[in-house]
C-alpha cells in the first residue's frame, strides 16, 4: 500500500515540477519580447533584472524536474519568481503596449 502511495506522490511531484517549469519558460520568453523602455514606462524593474531572475528560475526549474526534498524546494522558490512576473509585471507591460485593456477606458477600479 505504501509503495503505491509513494509512486502516486512521485507522479504528482513530477507533474507539478513540469507545470512550474513550463510557466518559468513562458515567463522568460514573454519577458524577452518587451523593449527595455516598456519596463521603465510601467514602473517595474529593468528588463535585464527580470531576464536574469527568470533565466535563473528556468535553470533551477530544469534541475528540479521530478525531484523531491530540497531540490523540489529550490524549484518552488524559482517558480515564485516566475509567478511574480506573470501576476504583476506582465499585466503592467501588456497595458503599456496596449494589449491589456481590450480597447476599453481604464480607471483606477477597472474599465468604464
Amino acid at each position: 500500500m505504501f509503495g503505491t502511495l509513494g509512486s502516486l506522490q512521485a507522479v504528482v511531484t513530477a507533474l507539478l515540477s513540469l507545470v512550474a517549469f513550463v510557466a518559468e519558460v513562458f515567463a522568460l520568453v514573454d519577458a524577452l519580447r518587451y523593449k527595455p523602455e516598456v519596463y521603465a514606462a510601467a514602473g517595474k524593474r529593468t528588463k535585464q533584472f527580470w531576464t536574469i531572475i527568470l533565466a535563473v528560475a528556468v535553470l533551477l526549474g530544469f534541475v528540479s524536474l521530478g525531484a523531491s526534498g530540497r531540490i523540489f524546494s529550490i524549484g518552488l522558490i524559482a517558480f515564485v519568481g516566475a509567478a511574480i512576473y506573470l501576476a504583476d509585471v506582465r499585466p503592467a507591460l501588456r497595458q503599456m503596449v496596449g494589449r491589456g485593456g481590450g480597447g476599453q477606458h481604464m480607471g483606477p477600479y477597472g474599465p468604464w
